[in-house]
């Protein structure tokens, strides 16, 4: 007799999943168009010249909430950029899965690296691609990804299938550290109650090797301000007698790393766990290639932290990394100036036990201790947040293993990633739920980057898997 409501199970799967199936291929074009229409929105939160397009941005994803079906729908005012809620409550008693996205967009910059424009999104076949991918400055991340799970829940609204409750938050500043919606958050804990959150920020290993986030790392980002003298001097006049704050910068800056590329700031290790071997062992069993990772780079070795391989130091192992660096003349020609500051832009990952605000002070502690006394340094801190680590034997990463293996035809692999998402911890500190990590995207796709793009059979099969998940969820949470 137990055999029976488990065949009843896999009939149900079957069905649904061929009445999704069919929905999104007869409206598979308006799907793809309506990204595309979100995509030539540059809604860019870092600057604000894009301000006016970035709330153009939140206006149109609750249009296509609404479009979708979804309920409530609002663009919900915060002291920075909105957050865009909806819900559709089925049944108060059923479960309630929370989708999070954003609907900024990292700046385009450089632009002459771009082979199309960054926000005229053009579809173009590549050596990964075959079928096809999106270029375009968000395709990617995260618009592609958190515009599948609109599809996928007007999906499940148009054919009956939606087994539970979902809502929606979207915002529009985690390109620049979520600023404001932990405030979003604590004030709306009632609205936002719920059994797990779905968020699609992350990747896959390959599109023959489904795998699924289960760590990120956190981030303390910092910009650091060196000043030598009053005003930019002539350099044939001052040279050799006063110091010069880029040449001092770029000295402090190199030797915030050994030999080993060990990170040199006393106390920077100090929380950090140590995978056992067993775990190590388990994390290489994720295939990987060294050579085929430095040919997608342009690389002719391999480089960092000595004792680790390449995906230990992406994923389990802290980082400090300069994002950008500047002073003095930077113009076409030459100008023999010596410049009187000098900045730079530096960000560090963090794993697991670092806490940010403490890293960030341990910074600031140090990078002002090893400047000379011919200089004066100002530290200012940016963002940051805390790692996160999602546990195997959830229902939510059983629910995603299940839905993933069934529409890509295998067991997906379990992995760290070394990106940040802020926000994730503090959904579990505010909202005492759990997150699932389930992204489609993949490292060649070039996020944060000129020629950013996203795979069409990426962006359809994340659209035919989310409803997978929703029906595995639900069966595994009702048990």
């Amino acid at each position: 007799m137990a055999e029976l409501p488990i065949f009843g199970t896999i009939q149900k799967f079957v069905f649904m999943h061929a009445d999704i199936k069919k929905y999104i291929d007869t409206h598979r074009e308006r799907f793809l168009n309506e990204l595309m229409e979100l995509l030539r929105v540059p809604s860019v939160s870092a600057d604000p010249k894009y301000k006016e397009e970035v709330i153009k941005a939140a206006q149109l994803t609750a249009h296509y909430l609404e479009k979708a079906g979804i309920k409530n729908v609002e663009v919900c005012e915060t002291p920075g950029y909105p957050v865009v809620y909806g819900e559709y409550i089925k049944d108060p008693s059923l479960p309630t899965v929370l989708v999070y996205g954003h609907y900024d967009v990292q700046p385009p910059d450089p632009l002459d690296l771009w082979e199309s424009g960054p926000f005229d999104p053009v579809i173009k076949k590549t050596e990964i691609h075959p079928q096809g991918a999106i270029f375009a400055r968000g395709a990617c991340d995260d618009k592609g990804q958190f515009f599948m799970h609109i599809k996928a829940v007007e999906a499940m609204i148009a054919t009956g299938t939606l087994p539970c409750n979902v809502k929606f938050m979207i915002e529009g500043e985690e390109e620049v550290g979520s600023a404001n919606l932990g405030w979003f958050v604590v004030h709306n804990r009632e609205r936002l109650k719920c059994n797990t959150i779905l968020i699609s920020d992350t990747g896959i290993l390959a599109n023959d090797i489904p795998s699924i986030c289960t760590g990120l790392r956190g981030l303390s980002y910092v910009e650091v301000e060196v000043t030598g003298p009053n005003r930019d001097l002539h350099s044939g006049l001052y040279g050799g007698a006063v110091p010069n704050p880029i040449n001092i910068l770029a000295k402090m800056i190199a030797s915030l790393h050994d030999e080993n590329n060990h990170i040199t700031i006393p106390g920077f290790y100090d929380d950090v766990v140590e995978l056992s071997a067993e775990e190590r062992a388990l994390m290489a069993q994720a295939p990987h290639s060294d050579e085929a990772f430095k040919k997608s780079i342009g690389l002719k070795n391999i480089w960092g932290e000595k004792g680790y391989t390449t995906p230990e130091r992406t994923s389990i192992r802290p980082t400090l990394d300069v994002n950008g660096i500047w002073g003095g003349y930077t113009g076409e020609g030459a100008k023999t100036v010596i410049p009187s500051k000098a900045y730079a832009k530096i960000s560090m990952r963090l794993v697991p036990n670092q806490n940010p605000d403490k890293i960030t002070e341990l910074f600031k502690k140090h990078f002002e201790s090893i400047a000379p006394d011919c200089v004066s340094v100002v530290v200012k801190p940016h963002h940051g947040g805390d790692p996160y680590v999602s546990p195997l034997d959830s229902p939510e990463y059983q629910a995603a293993s299940e839905a993933m293996e069934a529409t890509f035809g295998k067991k997906p692999v379990p992995v760290r990633s070394g990106g940040s998402i802020p926000i994730v911890a503090l959904f579990e500190r505010e909202l005492g739920v759990k997150s699932i990590l389930m992204g489609f995207g993949l490292d060649s796709d070039a996020i944060h980057s000129p020629n950013e793009h996203y795979g069409l059979f990426n962006y359809f099969i994340g659209i035919e898997t989310i409803p997978l998940f929703f029906d595995h969820y639900v069966r595994l949470v009702e048990r």
